[in-house]
């Protein structure tokens, strides 16, 4: 697989009942957990007074990653995502232990 750095922003239509954000909101939870156990999620940021999130996010290709796992995210109607396909820099120093 693929990594991808992805900067999420989700932008709640106006109007929308707060019940139904709050639904949504705890199934993307859920969704985000069950990612992260199939290796598709590998890390989630958000920036400090900030309401938008940076990822680490894992798949086949860029496609693949729309369709099939960001595509999955009950809020990705409301989000707008920005994708950066990654590669190893040969200064890497790996993994911090």
């Amino acid at each position: 697989m693929r990594e991808f750095l992805v900067q999420l922003t989700t932008t709640v239509p106006e109007g929308t009942d707060p019940e139904e954000v709050t639904r949504l909101r705890a199934a993307e939870a859920v969704r985000a957990r069950e990612l992260a156990a199939t290796g598709h999620l590998g890390r989630l940021w958000r920036p400090v007074g900030e309401m938008r999130s940076i990822g680490l996010w894992r798949a086949e290709d860029e496609a693949d990653l729309r369709a099939n796992v960001l595509g999955t995210l009950p809020l990705w109607p409301w989000m707008t995502a920005d994708v950066t396909a990654l590669q190893s820099h040969p200064n890497d120093p790996g993994p911090t232990r």
